[in-house]
């Protein structure tokens, strides 16, 4: 039987019988019933954007905390635990604080209808103001301009990652649209930091920003960031940085510690902080290697890796990843939702692995099923089968070849049944 937080927000499930239905009416409904802890946080900056909101704003995080403040994070979906979400002034949320905070959520909306996602920020957001911090980072769950994140008024900062195709059925079908929806967290006034985006992001984020007289502080206009023998080149018109490598993995990461440096920077922190964001940033499943726990210790000459990266935009990035670590047989065991972009996830990592294992995501409904990621894979040029779970997939690859590296990728869902078991 559930007990403490896990039995309230299995009751949190049943209040709206929509997974997704983006509108704010329900959570202005809940907050004014809560005497409105939106306005009560901590300076705020909000992310949004298609990949790289959690690990730049870990890498934010790391900057502050280094720089002694005390942050407040949100961040969507969890992988093992719920409390994931809901950081208090750097450490993640107690189970007594977490069960009485959704308790009270809970009583005051009434059994009136909200989602899951909804309630949930709601109950982050009155925990953020109850706990005295320097600053709240918020990253947007869906979207942006109906998120149930997009509630601050004034926040201190907003930062657009980059903007790529996905989720098209909740934000619309071309990079206009989506980007659209991203700049809705854009705000009268207040500066905003933009990653690398395609033009047709950008023209909407530039015309969103002039509209609302919100100064852009953006990536090849404001700021530059690149790799340089091995070391990270910051530059924007404060002068030049020289910094480690993000110590967070892959190409895609300069651009995020660029985001993130440019944000520290805005809000007066100095170098030191900037190179905290670089070396001390952790995000679980962003290509993280998997140290300890029964896979591990059930292919110990395996190399294994694990990725929550879901559409093409982190398939281009695996694939560029994967092509700079050194030459090793490298095979995929991939679970993926049946709302993807199967083949434009899977084929820039084509020509970098020499197989494909298909499982279904464990107690996941929205799984696809393995044979039909199988299938998918076949057509754009992999090796493919199917396994009954990531154990067996594992057994199956380390028994024709030992020393392989082993990716676990497709969902973050995956990502997440896989720490909970080898955490």
């Amino acid at each position: 039987m559930k007990q403490g937080s896990d039995a309230v927000l299995a009751r949190m499930m049943a209040l709206h019988p929509k997974i997704i239905d983006l509108t704010l009416d329900r959570v202005w409904r809940l907050l004014d019933a809560l005497d409105n802890p939106q306005n009560a946080l901590p300076p705020v900056i909000h992310i949004a954007g298609t990949n790289g909101k959690g690990s730049t704003q870990a890498m934010i995080r790391a900057g502050f905390e280094a720089a002694g403040n005390a942050v407040h994070a949100y961040t969507s979906p969890h992988l093992a635990r719920f409390h994931e979400r809901i950081r208090l002034a750097g450490d993640l949320i107690s189970e007594a604080h977490l069960t009485e905070i959704l308790d009270e959520c809970y009583a005051k909306n009434d059994g009136g209808n909200i989602t899951y996602f909804e309630i949930t920020t709601c109950a982050g957001l009155l925990a953020f103001a109850r706990t005295p911090a320097d600053y709240t980072l918020l990253e947007v769950g869906l979207g942006g301009r109906l998120d149930a994140t997009n509630v601050i008024d004034q926040p201190e900062l907003t930062i657009i990652t980059p903007i790529s195709i996905d989720h098209e059925q909740f934000l619309g079908n071309t990079l206009t649209k989506i980007a659209g929806e991203k700049a809705g967290i854009i705000k009268r006034g207040v500066p905003c930091v933009v990653g690398p985006q395609p033009d047709e992001a950008m023209d909407v984020i530039e015309a969103t920003a002039a509209r609302l007289g919100a100064p852009l502080i953006a990536y090849g206009q404001h700021w530059h960031v690149w790799e340089e023998r091995g070391r990270l080149i910051y530059q924007d018109e404060r002068g030049l940085q020289d910094l480690p490598l993000p110590n967070l993995p892959g190409a895609h990461q300069i651009q995020n510690a660029g985001a993130a440096i440019a944000s520290l920077r805005h809000l007066g922190k100095d170098d030191s902080a900037a190179e905290a964001a670089v070396t001390q940033a952790f995000w679980p499943a962003r290509m993280q290697r998997l140290a300890e726990g029964p896979l591990v210790e059930a292919a110990p000459e395996a190399e294994l890796w694990l990725d929550g990266g879901h559409n093409p935009a982190a398939g281009q990035a695996i694939g560029t990843h994967l092509a700079s670590l050194p030459k090793r047989p490298t095979h995929l065991i991939c679970g993926m939702l049946n709302t993807k972009d199967i083949s434009g996830y899977l084929t820039p990592m084509m020509p970098h692995v020499a197989s494909l294992t298909a499982v279904s995501i464990p107690d996941e409904q929205n799984t696809l099923p393995a044979d039909e990621t199988a299938r998918m894979a076949r057509e754009v040029g992999m090796q493919a089968s199917e396994a009954d779970d990531v154990q067996s997939a594992l057994a199956a690859i380390v028994a024709e070849e030992p020393n392989a590296r082993v990716l676990i990728c497709g969902s973050l869902y995956l990502a997440g049944a896989i720490l909970r078991e080898n955490g």
